[in-house]
């Protein structure tokens, strides 16, 4: 990896697209930084550490939320687009053509449509977010935001502040991506994630000075470094790892020529849900928290004094929901997102097939077996890495470091990609030198 970055950064064009993704980067930990005025800050913080749907958006953002700057809905709505606009593809008939048909023409305007979605949501979450906390009081009276006798006219203005943060961003990840390496809208939750890793280490550093049983505290913090390397490469492998299928094209003669007649295979990934179910998974569990802290409810009820006890990191019950959710939203995702008739009927149109498979039904009931073999130990994996974090974290004491199995999926599969588009584009150099000899 070292080695391919340093042969990069030898070329011109390579390193001026590398300066543009670093200057990307320092535009967004600047706009991190841009807060917004009247927030209490101290009521704030006190929310956030009460709510873990707000730690878990504030990862993505580099500390934004937590800073409260005009990033602080970071991404989300952009991602939440993306995702909508991809089901959408799936039920409805003139998207699902015009992504399959379309081509490069096709693809912009599925694009313009998600930017289209990004600017709604945007706003939607901006109004929900801003009368919420506006509308929120603290047990001692105490409000979030002060607007200055003009909370009509503050409102207002703090909901297009977000929203232009947050268009602010989707602007700049898409500059990172054509004049950069790699998807620039990755590229910043990438960012926002690691933005956060120096805070967690400096506090857990601190906390381990601190301790009474120094030597302890080493040996935890080493058993938690070795468990979260093996956990990286866990993902690693899950991420890289695909399923060839074996594909022959038939020999067809056109005037004096034969083409086709050669072997391929078709690469079937083995995750291909990605992170999305997690995502899926983390968020619905942390819904009924976040609105228990918008409701303001009493947690000394017996009720609510159970229902915060199974729902904890430590419990069972919390791991074992989370589990189920991630198997469940992966076979979900997988199966709305992987069209096996699709591929069949491209394999039938070009005269490919699968060696002893008849093209076809028998080639869609062949791909839905081994996608079904596929799915099941994606899912099962997913599972393992969701819950893992959560895990360690009981098993060695580390609480300070906010491991996230989420994170950890988003930084190595961002960083594999961008890694493979680097060294795609120093084999096209050297093949254009090539061709030029």
């Amino acid at each position: 990896m070292l080695a391919s970055f340093l042969a990069a950064w030898k070329d011109r064009d390579m390193r001026k697209r590398l300066i543009n993704v670093f200057l990307g980067f320092t535009a967004f930990v600047f706009m991190v930084h841009i807060t917004v005025p009247g927030v209490n800050r101290d009521l704030w913080k006190a929310m956030l550490d009460k709510g873990e749907l707000f730690e878990f958006l504030g990862m993505f953002t580099g500390g934004a939320l937590n800073n409260f700057s005009i990033v602080a809905m970071g991404i989300t709505p952009y991602i939440n687009a993306s995702i909508i606009m991809q089901l959408l593809t799936v039920v409805v008939p003139k998207l699902h053509e015009l992504q399959k048909e379309g081509g490069e023409q096709g693809r912009r305007q599925i694009n313009q449509y998600v930017r289209y979605g990004t600017v709604g949501l945007s706003l939607l979450q901006a109004i929900v977010m801003v009368v919420s906390l506006m509308r929120y009081r603290s047990p001692d009276g105490q409000v979030i935001f002060n607007t200055l006798g003009a909370p009509f006219l503050y409102g207002l203005t703090l909901i297009c502040a977000l929203t232009a943060g947050t268009l602010a961003l989707v602007w700049l990840g898409e500059r990172m991506t054509e004049h950069g390496i790699g998807n620039g809208i990755s590229m910043i939750i990438f960012a926002g994630i690691v933005l956060k890793y120096p805070e967690y280490l400096h506090n857990t550093i601190a906390l381990a000075r601190h301790s009474s049983n120094q030597f302890q505290s080493a040996v935890q913090l080493l058993f938690f470094a070795l468990i979260t390397l093996a956990l990286i490469v866990a993902i690693i492998m899950l991420t890289q790892a695909i399923r060839k299928v074996p594909v022959q094209y038939a020999k067809k003669v056109v005037g004096r020529r034969v083409t086709g007649g050669q072997s391929t295979y078709l690469p079937i990934k083995v995750n291909n849900a990605g992170v999305i179910s997690i995502i899926f998974a983390i968020s619905l569990l942390y819904l009924p928290s976040t609105i228990i802290t918008f409701l303001n409810l009493d947690p000394t009820t017996p009720f609510m004094t159970f229902f915060m006890k199974i729902m904890s990191h430590q419990h069972w019950f919390y791991n074992f929901l989370y589990f189920a959710l991630v198997i469940f939203f992966t076979y979900f995702y997988s199966a709305i997102t992987f069209n096996i008739s699709d591929i069949a009927d491209n394999m039938k149109k070009y005269g490919g097939f699968i060696p002893g498979i008849r093209p076809g039904r028998n080639t869609v009931e062949f791909l839905n077996k081994i996608m079904g073999r596929i799915t099941f130990i994606s899912a099962v994996a997913l599972g393992f890495i969701a819950i893992a974090p959560n895990i360690i974290m009981t098993w060695t004491g580390v609480t300070s470091f906010y491991l996230g199995s989420t994170s950890l999926l988003i930084i190595v599969g961002v960083a594999l990609d961008t890694m493979q588009q680097l060294e795609a584009r120093a084999v096209m150099k050297n093949y254009q030198g090539f061709m030029k000899k």
